[in-house]
């Protein structure tokens, strides 16, 4: 009887443990001018559905967002082990821009997508997956003043607001933030 009960015992603590299992997610902004929504907004919806969420930028130090709020950077992108992640999200606004030709980053994306992790973009973000190759062939959106970018780079630009393309999800804007950070959390298949 007491073997059974310690049996039971550690069942029940098992499947506790294991349903408390979060899953992480990389998020990455810009130094300077990050949009201050997409970041708070979707940060905040990935962690209420469960996700541990850690904040990367391409400089550790304040990261300073487009409408003033800040966010304190413990390490850049390149200091991480990418390995620990189900998602990786790039966060838009104008600062954004300076990943569109970092060739690190882009391998780093492409090397995350490759082995099946999920890959995120908003606002002016799409363009750097587009550029690392992730959304050739993909439906995608982004901010509307860029779409053409996206075509260039050999994605289906559909102006929607949120598009979820297999492991990769888009979005256009700050306005879509927290319907964008919940498909994220769908894809890491929470509710």
């Amino acid at each position: 009887m007491r073997k059974v009960a310690l049996l039971l015992a550690f069942t029940f603590a098992f499947q506790w443990a294991w349903a408390g299992v979060h899953k992480r997610v990389l998020m990455i902004i810009a130094h300077s001018n990050f949009r201050d929504e997409e970041l708070f907004v979707t940060k905040g919806v990935l962690e209420s559905c469960g996700a541990l969420v850690d904040v990367v930028s391409n400089e550790a130090g304040v990261a300073k967002g487009m409408l003033g709020r800040t966010y304190r950077v413990e390490r850049t992108y390149d200091e991480v082990n990418w390995d620990r992640y189900a998602a990786v999200v790039l966060v838009g606004g104008s600062g954004a821009t300076v990943f569109w030709n970092d060739s690190r980053l882009q391998e780093l994306i492409r090397w995350a997508y490759n082995r099946g992790k999920i890959v995120a973009a908003i606002c002016l973000s799409p363009i750097t997956l587009a550029r690392a190759g992730v959304l050739k062939g993909k439906k995608a959106t982004c901010w509307m003043s860029v779409g053409s970018m996206l075509s260039r780079y050999g994605a289906i630009y559909t102006g929607d607001d949120v598009v979820v393309s297999g492991r990769v999800v888009t979005a256009a804007g700050p306005f879509a933030a927290d319907r964008f950070g919940r498909a994220i959390c769908r894809l890491l298949g929470y509710r």
